[in-house]
């Protein structure tokens, strides 16, 4: 056997700041990466085309820097249960790294692909990596997972981070090696058309590990200063845009830490440390959705209260059509419903009116609105957008479970001068300022320009949501 080890990425698609690919490369200098393009995921209905585009980006990127490092980024597709086994049968490698995962998905694939490796007496070493503490590291004063964000807060906050991590130089395989492996499955990486995914529009955010460190650093320099007070404006580039990056990986968790405590060290105002201390909030709330995620799976296919597993959802589809389209009569919904169309992203405050709208408006299950966002975002995950449709939805871990967003009140206190709605609704660009924060558009120029009447009456749907809750709730 050779002293060769498999590095398998996932959601890490990146080499520094890497802790599995570095203990690799601690134990063996012969280290390859490997990537399965995931049959199981890539033909579920709720994956988006932007999201694969990033991904395929990300991936050609991460090629040219295994090159960089003197190894290669090996590509294979199918069923990682069987597609990994039959590779590293064939390279005689002595070991596979990976990277945990907290989905229930990833976590019964990597328990099946490690049985069938250790049953061919392959070694399996896996780390955390995504987190930067792992699930099992914080429990409340009773030894149980925390269903609330604010002591998890604490807690979290409490504990030493670990500093980021890197690697050198590395061997790969020989060229006759490289040849040799198309014989068993290994491919060239496909454009995403040839996925079947048509995506055509720009991104949000270039793809791979340099784009994504570049971001962090403009982000630095000048955002993250007014962050607390900025980030809920949509029509203003107040946010870090890292999502997609976080999500697989182009950056390092600890990298990103570690930033923060640099501008927290050299900051000169109280003021400054605030917007800081918000952002990095804004980061505990991301390993608070996958920690929750971990420790209660059930939370993927329902509800965690129990009251609203039962709930009486009108569930329309001509509305929710209306909400996917961003024809709903509601500025402030339907520039956020075409952002998202159109881009792939959606500002977060905008998703938490969005989602409210749906399931306190439109009084339609919150799961139709997850699973619409999974197929259209660019950062969809499933943790934190399960956990964003739990909370607007008040089905989630909240001690303020009910929570209604007036879509006027909303507009006229993030976008009073209807910014963000002429950007993102052409056929308002036109329209008095007055008429859009209010939604008081008078029934002429609404017909002029094209634009549709209110689908429903926020007041009233509220009072009956209101009613359908307390009923539940007895």
């Amino acid at each position: 056997m050779s002293n060769l080890i498999l590095f398998w990425h996932r959601r890490d698609l990146r080499i520094s700041d890497n802790i599995g690919l570095t203990q690799a490369s601690q134990e063996s200098q012969t280290v390859v990466g490997i990537f399965c393009l995931d049959e199981n995921i890539l033909k579920r209905d709720d994956i988006a085309p932007g999201r694969v585009t990033y991904m395929i980006g990300c991936l050609q990127h991460l090629e040219k820097r295994y090159k960089q490092i003197g190894s290669q980024l090996l590509i294979i597709s199918g069923k990682p249960t069987e597609t990994i086994p039959k590779l590293v049968t064939f390279l005689e490698a002595k070991a596979v790294y990976w990277n945990l995962d907290v989905e229930p998905y990833s976590k019964e694939r990597d328990r099946q692909v490690r049985e069938n490796l250790e049953a061919a007496n392959i070694q399996v070493k896996t780390f955390w990596d995504q987190l930067l503490h792992y699930p099992e590291e914080i429990f409340t004063g009773t030894k149980k997972p925390y269903t609330v964000y604010t002591p998890f807060w604490k807690n979290w906050k409490s504990k030493k981070k670990l500093a980021p991590v890197n690697i050198s130089l590395l061997k790969g395989l020989t060229e006759e090696q490289l040849q040799d492996t198309k014989k068993i499955g290994v491919i060239d990486l496909p454009i995403a058309k040839e996925l079947g995914f048509n995506w055509e529009n720009k991104l949000i955010l270039e793809p791979g590990e340099t784009a994504a460190l570049e971001k962090l650093e403009t982000f630095s320099n000048g955002a993250i200063y007014s962050y607390q007070e900025q980030r809920d404006f949509p029509s203003i580039d107040g946010t870090s845009q890292l999502s997609a990056a976080l999500k697989f990986g182009t950056i390092g968790i600890r990298t990103v830490w570690t930033k923060t405590q640099e501008l927290i060290k050299n900051c000169r105002s109280e003021e400054a440390f605030a917007n800081i201390e918000t952002w990095q909030k804004e980061i505990a709330w991301r390993e608070f959705y996958q920690y929750v995620m971990y420790h209660y799976p059930q939370l993927e296919t329902g509800p965690y209260r129990e009251h609203w597993k039962n709930f009486p959802w009108e569930n329309n589809k001509a509305y929710f059509q209306a909400w996917c389209e961003g024809k709903t009569g509601y500025p402030i919904i339907d520039a956020a419903m075409r952002q998202l169309n159109e881009t792939g992203w959606m500002h977060n405050r905008c998703r938490m009116i969005v989602a409210s709208f749906l399931t306190k408006d439109l009084i339609i299950n919150w799961q139709w609105g997850e699973k619409y966002f999974m197929q259209n975002l660019i950062d969809g995950d499933l943790s934190a957008n399960n956990g964003g449709w739990q909370w607007s939805a008040s089905s989630g871990m909240d001690p303020k479970p009910l929570r209604i967003f007036n879509p006027t009140s909303q507009t006229q206190k993030y976008d009073p001068e209807a910014e963000y709605i002429r950007e993102w609704v052409s056929e308002l660009r036109n329209v008095d300022t007055e008429y859009l924060v209010t939604g008081k558009i008078p029934v002429d120029e609404r017909e002029v320009v094209g634009y549709p009447a209110p689908i429903v009456d926020h007041k009233k749907r509220q009072r009956l949501f209101k009613s359908l809750y307390q009923e539940q709730k007895n």
